[in-house]
């Protein structure tokens, strides 16, 4: 690993590739959920391409993936509709996901 995080798997951003654990949670994911879509978010000069996996009732979950040609197959491959995050967006059932676990948090004191 050079400076400033740079490898030939992780040119030019400051977080670690995406690794084979990545793509385990992601399938992990798609196989225990319902209703499973795919956002595909375009790499930063902080972080790679990763991509979001949101279940039909809001939970989500976020994993670096080589790049964005990657992520629309691995979705294609598991039947999972994928998305362009930085053109649709992401879906307002994860926005209330992440609002009744941050009620959850404060009335459990956490």
């Amino acid at each position: 690993m050079g400076k400033a995080g740079k490898s030939r798997s992780n040119p030019g951003t400051l977080d670690r590739a995406a690794e084979k654990v990545d793509r385990k949670h992601l399938t992990e994911f798609i196989g225990s959920r319902q209703g499973v879509e795919g956002y595909v978010e375009p790499r930063t000069t902080v972080t790679q391409t990763t991509l979001m996996l949101v279940a039909i009732d809001g939970e989500w979950t976020r994993r670096r993936v080589p790049s964005p040609a990657w992520a629309h197959e691995f979705a294609n491959k598991h039947g999972v509709p994928s998305y362009d995050a930085a053109v649709v967006g992401y879906p307002q059932r994860m926005r209330e996901y992440n609002r009744r676990q941050s009620q959850v948090r404060k009335q459990s004191g956490t």
